[in-house]
């Protein structure tokens, strides 16, 4: 592998403290590439390393290690280098770490950092997670209303070394409340009229989110008004922090990554699965594997219910399991588009009964296939059985059901995440397991009663 190519130089470098070779190599490459050719080593090795490369390199390197060997370097290395290292990083990053270090080591650490870094750790640990506060930077670039744009520009190449990013300048009054918003662009778009004011120059209406807020709702006001970043501000509109499009790519991965968790009946890991115990595994399967066990003892019950129909037409049991796979299948694809559509806000809540026209016309439309398909099998499977045979409607049983089973299956399934969300339950943790049960039951209900229908018609 190609991250593997350095490691013996990289070692016998450590081994012979070749410090000019280290440099090189920490300055070389993209500090991406860099981190990558460092895998292979442990963390002990990789912060040596790291101790060669120029403190705002040195950050840079760290920030695209692997998130376990990040936490291992908090914890096994001297707490004054951390804490210079601390000091680096960007604001919302040093919180995230901090977060996953052991308390000890925490206090540990603050005290060795100045004191306007430890409020800004100490202020960020305060909010909630999932919330805007949790994941905003506080570094962003701000400047005076009443500034005209000469001063602004060299307001800005002051702030600019220790800013995360540029995109957007923001306006601020002398009470920090948020005022307005130039871009990069609008100032190097005016740079030969340097005497314009930014109050003549900035756009008022500005695009913001509370520091409370919860993430997923900045994740869509960013997707929606095609952001870079957005300001977040307290409840009296004072500029708090921004929320740059990076973090809102790591929101949306991880929300995603909770919701695909949920969709399979998976209380979300808190940790990534490798990091994960074994009995926090089996607690988070086991609790729905639980109640999905209980829901196929109601399917149970259902087929004990209509024994004695069985017994006497015992060729139906040869068409149940596709049956009920046809009718939970129609039922966890529809949940599953709501669910997805909730989540991006393409469905509301108050939408149900255009949600409803619509999947009954598709679930309609699905069993009249699957039906044709359903007719077919039930010839072949039964053109020589004569306890089938001796039924003049006998083949009509499975299609008739599949129509009905798809159609219900679609039905339930689209409508199980409104109600859900109606009721402010999370629909992706548990929509498809109440779904997946029943949509069996109903299965069994309709073929008996529609089996029952057409042989009871002819006997």
């Amino acid at each position: 592998m190609v991250n593997t190519l350095y490691l013996p130089e990289l070692r016998e470098y450590l081994a012979e403290q070749n410090i000019a070779e280290l440099r090189e190599f920490c300055t070389a490459l993209h500090p991406a590439r860099t981190a990558e050719f460092m895998e292979g080593l442990t963390a002990a090795e990789a912060w040596q390393v790291l101790q060669h490369a120029e403190v705002h390199l040195r950050e840079q390197i760290f920030a695209y290690f692997d998130h376990d060997k990040q936490i291992e370097i908090f914890h096994t290395q001297s707490r004054p280098d951390i804490a210079a290292l601390i000091v680096e990083l960007a604001s919302d990053d040093r919180v995230d770490l901090l977060q996953e270090v052991d308390p000890k080591i925490v206090d540990e650490l603050l005290p060795l950092l100045p004191p306007e870094v430890r409020r800004n750790i100490v202020r960020l640990r305060a909010y909630g997670e999932g919330t805007a506060g949790a994941i905003m930077s506080t570094e962003f670039a701000r400047v005076s209303e009443n500034l005209c744009l000469r001063d602004a520009l060299s307001e800005l190449s002051r702030q600019a070394e220790n800013l995360e990013t540029i995109y957007y300048i923001y306006v601020i009054d002398d009470a920090n409340h948020l005022r307005g918003v130039v871009s990069a662009r609008q100032l190097v778009s005016k740079i030969g009229k340097p005497e314009t004011r930014l109050s003549d120059l900035m756009e008022t209406e500005v695009i913001a989110v509370s520091a409370l807020d919860d993430q997923e709702e900045v994740a869509r006001a960013v997707a929606r008004f095609d952001l870079m970043a957005i300001p977040v501000v307290d409840h009296e509109r004072r500029m708090v922090g921004i929320i740059t499009h990076d973090d809102v790519i790591d929101v949306v991965r991880a929300e995603a990554f909770e919701d695909v968790q949920r969709i399979a009946g998976v209380t979300p890991l808190q940790e990534s699965y490798l990091r994960a115990g074994l009995m926090t595994l089996s607690w988070k399967r086991g609790t729905w594997l639980t109640i999905l066990f209980f829901t196929a003892i109601c399917t149970l019950s259902a087929l004990k219910y209509y024994e004695r129909q069985l017994e006497q037409w015992p060729w139906l049991v040869f068409f149940l399991p596709l049956i009920m796979s046809c009718g939970g299948n129609a039922g966890n694809q529809s949940a599953t588009l709501i669910i997805a559509s909730l989540t991006v806000d393409d469905v509301r809540v108050r939408d149900w009964l255009q949600v409803l026209r619509r999947e009954l016309v598709v679930g309609l439309t699905l069993g009249l296939f699957l039906g044709l398909f359903g007719l077919t099998v039930s010839w072949l499977l039964t053109r020589h059985d004569p306890a089938a045979n001796k039924y003049q409607y006998s083949a009509l049983i499975v299609p008739l059901t599949l129509i009905l089973v798809v159609t219900c299956g679609a039905v339930f399934g689209s409508l199980l995440p409104l109600l859900f969300k109606r009721l402010g339950v999370d629909p992706a943790l548990m929509s498809n397991p109440f779904v997946a049960g029943v949509s069996d039951i109903l299965a069994i209900v309709i073929y008996m009663k529609v089996a029952f229908a057409l042989l009871q018609a002819v006997s």
